[in-house]
């Protein structure tokens, strides 16, 4: 893999510093701000992981060019880009793992905490950039959600170049082989042939073939400015193998996505349906605006999702009594305090004024998720 911008690189110089509103501060102590804000761009592991270019990750460049004075949106966006346009990455963009019928589906949203708009499309066909087709939505229309062929009508109409397939060779060669396993020619009832497609694709995450945080993988990125501006995106490919037209948490404003300018942002990755049921990103900001933590306010909303579950389809089969999916989020508030928190250990990642970083996440049940 390329290699990745050097932290100490990275570190802002004291001029630098100063134009974020940071105070000139001795080595290792903690950066004090002249006004309330602090900039901070947090997302899932993944935005720490691919390059542009071997220099850049998501997070590297989304807090370059926001604290270099480009709007916070348009530098989430471009630091999303970098996962959506690596094939490296088979849970976003180009080379996603595709739909049951081996179609790339892809699902993205954004807000603009500043202006209070929003854009969102879902099961959108042919274009890498989801990401860029929901801010096109956030700009040019007066509605938040575009789907399928509509969707791709849109982004044609925006300019988009609109290609007939998004597989790779390795998207396309999982794919075939779920289809193998899952033996395509009988058709179960829909609660078998559900758990035969799951144990299918459990047993390629078993077999090395996936990576387990792509079966249900997503990039979640948000960030705030010195001036407290709060954005946010999320963009997927959505849950491997789905239902075709299945549109999972990530362009559902409230669920894998929402910001309150004056508050705070936080976005998902994980089971999708378990977000949508309780709309969490919604509830993690309200949390937020009655004076929690990020890190409590993401506790809360997984609590409530443990609770939820309680079908046995759903559970840990040792009889924990724990949902056996992960999921995590990510959550930032006005001051530019953040939390990366799941249900079971994870990974996210972050940058400030120190560079780019990944870290642990707070998680609600110790250990590690159950084995697939």
């Amino acid at each position: 893999m390329p290699s990745r911008l050097n932290r100490r690189d990275f570190v802002l110089t004291g001029a630098a510093a100063a134009a974020l509103g940071l105070a000139p501060r001795a080595e290792g102590a903690p950066a004090v701000l002249q006004n309330k804000f602090r900039p901070v761009v947090i997302s899932s592991a993944n935005g720490n992981k691919y390059t542009h270019d071997g220099q850049e990750t998501c997070v590297a460049r989304a807090f370059r060019l926001m604290t270099g004075g480009s709007d916070v949106l348009e530098a989430l966006i471009a630091g999303v880009n970098i996962v959506e346009l690596d094939p490296r990455d088979t849970s976003v963009g180009y080379g996603g793992l595709p739909n049951a019928e081996g179609v790339v589906q892809l699902d993205s949203c954004c807000m603009h905490g500043p202006k209070k708009r929003a854009g969102g499309v879902a099961a959108l066909e042919g274009v890498r950039t989801p990401s860029r087709v929901a801010h096109a939505v956030l700009q040019n229309t007066d509605h938040h959600l575009l789907v399928g062929a509509g969707a791709q009508r849109f982004a044609r109409q925006m300019g988009f170049t609109v290609e007939e397939d998004l597989n790779t060779e390795t998207s396309r060669r999982l794919w075939l082989e779920w289809k193998r396993r899952l033996d395509p020619e009988h058709f179960l009832d829909p609660e078998k042939r559900a758990q035969s497609g799951f144990e299918a694709g459990r047993s390629m995450v078993r077999d090395g073939l996936i990576d387990p945080a792509h079966y249900f993988g997503t990039i979640n990125c948000d960030g705030v400015n010195a001036k407290g501006e709060i954005c946010g995106v999320t963009t997927t490919s959505g849950l491997a193998w789905k239902i075709p037209g299945r549109v999972g948490d990530s362009p559902i404003l409230g669920a894998g996505l929402y910001v309150d300018g004056d508050v705070g942002a936080a976005g998902s990755t994980g089971r999708g349906e378990a977000n949508l049921y309780g709309l969490c990103s919604y509830l993690i900001v309200e949390q937020l605006r009655q004076g929690k933590s990020p890190k409590d306010a993401g506790m809360e909303a997984l609590r409530r999702v443990k609770a939820n579950t309680i079908e046995k389809r759903l559970l840990d089969p040792k009889g924990t009594g724990n949902p056996k999916f992960g999921l995590n989020f990510y959550v930032v508030n006005k001051a530019g305090e953040f939390a990366g928190v799941s249900m079971y250990e994870s990974d996210y990642a972050v940058c400030t004024e120190n560079g780019p970083e990944t870290r642990k996440t707070e998680s609600l049940i110790p250990g590690p998720e159950p084995t697939w």
